[in-house]
């Protein structure tokens, strides 16, 4: 075992609503590290794409990883000692045991420096920052929580707070509140923002974020949380309620007979085609932020593959380096996010209709 091992392993949580950017910050972090300082991320993926053909939940090391979700592709091209998951469900209340699991196991695999756990956007920490606490007592404080981190969008946070009681009490619980995406607000709503954040949590530092180079990591590591030792709050983890997913897909869906051998080479193939960049922002600008609050996946375009994020409004394209078959049959595979009330109505709203127009994506 290494002689430079750590202590004790300390964990760092970042929770924050659909969008506000947790994984560009966590990713911003690591060139400022050391090099050999050992980082293993652990995300939750709730709704992602990877249901379109694979309806199984695990979790992958990066060494064996064959398809990851969008935000995990992001990871994996980073300097990450590992990226692992926890897919199609909620870590922090139906696959509580699989999160005990996947930590013992980066524990006991990797020996990081740090395990940095990345929420959901729709998940509320307490009930996971209380397994952590209980994980403390049962590896005599090996694994240890280190801080809770909130990412607020400053550009959405007031449209969205009103409409999800889950973005209220992450900013509610939490050490530290990240402000990102600030950059194009006025000086008069940035103070109207922290004003409003003032009145949820007054004592949590609130920092502004530096563009895309994120934050300092020595203002995120070592704050030796002192948050969740006495008994959770009642009544406050319906989180997922609020929240629809909805999976779009264009492409060609193999018909083959025995599935449980995933032999793709036996399936009927089909080679897609590029998608049109500009129907493509023309779809984007057609949703409506009241509804439509997230859109990640992957998307063929100029005979590559390339990872799309949009949340309110804005949009990021990053070229997916590495394997790429996953997309052999697919021109288009996202995930859609938004309001459980608007997205359920029968018929769909209008921009979505007209947002899968645009695109010829099957919703499924």
């Amino acid at each position: 075992m290494d002689s430079r091992q750590p202590p004790h392993i300390p964990i760092t949580i970042f929770t924050g609503f659909l969008g506000a950017g947790k994984t560009s910050i966590i990713l911003s972090l690591l060139p400022l590290l050391p090099k050999d300082y050992k980082v293993v991320l652990l995300k939750n993926e709730f709704g992602d794409v990877q249901g379109v053909h694979n309806c199984c939940d695990r979790w992958r090391f990066r060494g064996n990883i064959h398809y990851l979700s969008v935000d995990s592709q992001l990871a994996k091209q980073s300097s990450l000692t590992a990226v692992s998951e926890i897919l199609n469900g909620c870590m922090c209340c139906v696959l509580v045991g699989q999160m005990e699991t996947a930590l013992r196991e980066i524990r006991d695999k990797y020996r990081p420096d740090r395990i940095i756990i990345e929420c959901s956007g729709s998940a509320f920490p307490a009930t996971l920052a209380f397994q952590i606490r209980e994980l403390e007592r049962q590896t005599d404080n090996d694994l240890r929580l280190d801080a809770i981190v909130t990412v607020i969008d400053a550009e959405n946070f007031a449209g969205y707070e009103d409409t999800s009681p889950t973005a209220k009490m992450q900013a509610s619980y939490s050490d530290i509140i990240l402000i990102n995406k600030h950059e194009h607000l006025d000086e008069r709503a940035l103070d109207i923002l922290i004003d409003n954040l003032n009145t949820l949590n007054l004592d949590t530092p609130k920092i502004k974020c530096n563009g895309r180079n994120g934050v300092d990591p020595n203002v995120l590591f070592g704050i030796d949380s002192k948050l969740f030792r006495d008994p959770i709050p009642q009544g406050v983890e319906d989180h997922h309620d609020e929240v629809k997913t909805l999976t779009a897909y264009r492409g060609f869906l193999p018909t083959c007979h025995n599935h449980e051998h995933h032999d793709r080479e036996s399936c009927t193939s089909h080679i897609e085609v590029d998608v049109d960049k500009g129907m493509l922002e023309s779809a984007l600008a057609s949703l409506s932020k009241e509804s439509v609050w997230r859109v990640k996946g992957f998307i063929r375009l100029d005979s590559a593959i390339w990872i799309l994020n949009w949340a309110f409004g804005r949009y990021d394209l990053t070229l997916l380096k590495g394997d790429t078959s996953f997309m052999r049959d697919a021109s288009i595979r996202l995930t859609m996010m938004g309001d459980k009330y608007e997205l359920d109505r029968k018929p769909i709203p209008v921009a979505v209709k007209k947002f899968c127009a645009d695109l010829q994506v099957q919703v499924m």
